[in-house]
């Protein structure tokens, strides 16, 4: 097979789909790697260092497409890719098509097999591959959280820690998932006052075993999420539910009633968000204002960390990258079922439920 990997060009995306290990495992398997030049520059791989691997180097995103079976991606295609993309070809990356529409329904107009990276899902009920970049974003969110609580970045002028004598900074994390806990574990080490709340009794009591008296749970329902986020200092939104659109916790008419100053971090933000007023932003302008609250709400947050995220994005993709160039999609969705889940495009149709039902498109299973 042959499997090409785009440079990436989101704003301020500078990870890349394959790092080194990646190609030489396609490559030794008998499969043909091309690398767009400089696709790796932002993670500090060289067009030479690919080469070494094994790789092919090609100039322009153009030839990748049109030479490649399978398009290995980081993030979605967005519009000036669209055309690119040709009826049969494998698009194997984040697709997060249950808050966009357009890109749903350009994918299926251009008749791809869109496997997607957040709905792969074992039996367990685990997502592995969103997890690595899900650490990541709730890792950074809090650090970001932090940054924006002072005054030189607008915020009420807050250390997260607080020192002797002085209050700490009130934490709330919506999600007790692999987000939130990640953006708990920061926020406990930063030494915050640390809320996490969460919609299953289990996972909470999980949450409590693990950090004991560091954090506090509350079950999430409105009255305790209304008097929580009131009195939060810096509020993450970490709420994910596989496939679909992420729910609206924070009306507009709460986030008005937490102090100015107060930080919003949407991380389920390329799901929609979970917070009314939360809409995407970029690295290059990541934060705007409402009602006196910094909402900071870009969607691809670990793209700010290319290095680490790159290396750990490979090291959960290449598995089934591998699956699908040895077997084929259609043998390796048969004998995985976790990949069979991943994919959401089909012959011009919606593959995954959830997706469907958020935007009011046609189902259409995978399997019959």
């Amino acid at each position: 097979m042959i499997v090409g990997v785009p440079k990436e060009i989101k704003n301020k995306e500078n990870r890349v789909a394959m790092v080194i290990a990646g190609v030489r495992a396609l490559s030794q398997a008998g499969h043909k790697v091309l690398v767009q030049q400089s696709a790796g520059n932002g993670v500090g791989i060289s067009d030479e260092d690919y080469r070494k691997a094994g790789a092919t180097l090609i100039e322009s995103a153009k030839e990748i497409y049109e030479k490649s079976d399978m398009i290995v991606k980081v993030k979605e295609p967005l519009p000036e890719e669209y055309p690119l993309l040709r009826e049969g070809q494998i698009l194997y990356t984040y697709l997060h098509l249950a808050a966009d529409e357009r890109l749903t329904k350009a994918l299926m107009e251009r008749g791809i097999v869109g496997i997607a990276y957040e709905t792969i899902q074992p039996a367990d009920g685990s997502l592995p591959l969103l997890a690595p970049m899900s650490a990541v974003a709730g890792r950074m969110a809090t650090q970001i959280g932090a940054a924006y609580l002072q005054h030189d970045h607008g915020g009420k002028g807050m250390l997260l820690g607080g020192v002797t004598g002085v209050d700490r900074a009130k934490v709330v994390v919506l999600g007790g998932g692999v987000v939130g806990v990640n953006a708990a574990k920061m926020a406990v080490g930063l030494g915050a006052q640390v809320t996490i709340m969460d919609v299953n009794v289990d996972r909470l009591d999980y949450l409590a075993d693990i950090f004991g008296n560091e954090i506090s749970t509350l079950y999430s329902n409105n009255e305790q999420i209304e008097r929580a986020v009131t009195q939060a200092d810096l509020l993450i939104g970490a709420v994910l539910v596989p496939g679909a659109k992420a729910p609206k916790l924070v009306s507009r008419e709460l986030v008005s009633r937490m102090q100015a100053g107060s930080v919003i971090v949407d991380v389920a933000v390329d799901q929609g968000g979970s917070v009314e007023t939360s809409r995407p932003t970029s690295h290059e302008h990541p934060t705007y204002t409402v009602d006196g609250v910094i909402h900071y709400a870009v969607p691809n947050m670990p793209g700010a960390v290319p290095r680490t995220s790159a290396y750990a994005l490979t090291n959960v993709t290449m598995k089934y990258a591998l699956m699908i160039a040895n077997m084929g999609w259609k043998q390796a969705i048969i004998k995985d079922e976790a990949l069979r889940k991943g994919i959401n495009i089909l012959n011009g149709k919606v593959a995954y439920k959830r997706v469907a039902d958020d935007l009011g498109l046609p189902y259409a299973p995978v399997l019959p």
